[in-house]
């Protein structure tokens, strides 16, 4: 991707709506680069080591909604300060222990440039593992954003979901989503920016509480 941060660069960690650092790693379905994904969106999200059970659940909870990720336009990528031999073991043993197949690349990142490039390390939790991050980019390589849980704690894979869905809704028909959205559900209207906008707007057919707070369906 043209736009893309360069990994060599990216000191001050990611920031949303701008160019998601690129990056070129081993994976466990070969090298992957950000520019692979073009066209895409990406869910790029670390946990902090093979073989432990939080980050077990995770995995095999990803890879049962890979389906409805794939249906979204959007890929999957995991990361983790392991190495490439044992993240396949990993999801040799998931596939053995749980029945359930990882169907996604998993980045070995032993050097911990992408870790560091996308601010996966937290010296507060650890110095050596990347922390439960997660990582929504669009299809033309933009950071749309970026959710931090803590070691000891997983992630809702349905909010991901929720969140992959809505950003791609807000895109498509120019509005915000409210708390808790779900498809179906009213959206709202961004709110007027001048005062004739904000005058005019009780009138133009939306369903309107005030002039700031504006729904419709779509």
């Amino acid at each position: 991707m043209n736009n893309a941060q360069d990994i060599t660069t990216a000191t001050i960690g990611p920031r949303m709506n701008q160019a998601a650092p690129n990056f070129d790693a081993v994976t466990t379905y070969g090298n992957k680069k950000l520019s692979d994904y073009q066209g895409k969106w990406l869910v790029l999200f670390s946990h902090p080591a093979d073989f432990t059970p939080v980050c077990t659940t995770e995995f095999m909870a990803f890879a049962k909604r890979q389906g409805e990720f794939t249906n979204l336009n959007t890929e999957l990528l995991g990361l983790s300060i392991d190495s490439h031999y044992s993240h396949l073991a990993w999801v040799r043993n998931i596939k053995e222990k749980f029945n359930v197949d990882v169907n996604f690349p998993i980045i070995a990142d032993l050097d911990m440039k992408v870790a560091n490039a996308y601010g996966m390390i937290q010296p507060g939790a650890s110095d050596t593992s990347a922390v439960r991050a997660t990582f929504i980019i669009d299809d033309k390589g933009i950071l749309r954003a970026m959710v931090y849980y803590p070691m000891t704690n997983g992630r809702s894979i349905d909010e991901i979901l929720r969140l992959v869905t809505a950003l791609q809704t807000s895109d498509a028909n120019g509005i915000a989503t409210p708390e808790g959205w779900q498809p179906g559900d009213k959206v709202i209207v961004p709110p007027p920016a001048t005062a004739e906008a904000a005058e005019a707007r009780m009138n133009e057919g939306y369903e309107c509480t005030d002039w700031y707070f504006c729904q419709k369906s779509l």
